[in-house]
């Protein structure tokens, strides 16, 4: 497997851990490419989660078409958590403190519960406690990085985001026991 050049990770480090915007302000902001973003929040929202608060991001992902419709387009709309592990991580989270609800992603045909959706009503908590809350860098992936995926795997693992379950080197027993539950909850 090639290894993620020096100077890219130094790149997306710094983007990543720079300047960030209100998801309200993010359209300005964001661009129509691939890359990676990472999502922040204040102090007292790690509270609400239940993770100890830390200087950093709370997650960080990638987008191999586009951070428009990635994030802008997914993470931050309602009705879009049965397709968004963001969204889910955060429910499974906030499940006590917004009172939600998990169910099946399609009501119709039941199936794979750990992709689980939320109630319209409980998904739009879910959305407005993201648009307080979050705030996003993000790093546009130059042409020449040919794998976006390498670049991730190596930020997540220096900076260890908490609400990321794979490819960190310590993923979150709390947050994978919280999902769990999450997903039992849409199954009944």
């Amino acid at each position: 497997m090639p290894n993620v050049a020096a100077a890219d990770l130094d790149d997306a480090l710094r983007a990543l851990s720079g300047a960030t915007v209100p998801i309200a302000e993010a359209p300005a902001h964001v661009p129509d490419r691939r890359g990676l973003y990472a999502l922040y929040a204040p102090k007292g929202a790690w509270g609400e989660l239940g993770i100890g608060w830390r200087d950093g991001p709370l997650y960080v992902g990638k987008a191999e078409r586009s951070l428009v419709s990635r994030d802008l387009g997914t993470h931050f709309i309602t009705g879009k958590t049965g397709s968004s592990t963001l969204r889910r991580s955060l429910a499974a989270l906030l499940r006590d403190p917004l009172e939600l609800v998990a169910v099946p992603r399609n009501l119709v045909k039941p199936s794979r519960f750990a992709n689980f959706a939320l109630e319209h009503i409980d998904d739009k908590k879910l959305t407005e406690w993201m648009w307080a809350n979050l705030r996003i860098a993000v790093w546009a992936a130059p042409d020449s990085v040919s794998s976006l995926v390498l670049v991730e795997r190596a930020v997540l693992a220096r900076l260890e985001p908490p609400l990321n379950l794979k490819d960190v080197p310590n993923p979150s027993r709390m947050l994978s026991a919280a999902r769990t539950v999450m997903a039992s909850q849409a199954k009944t």
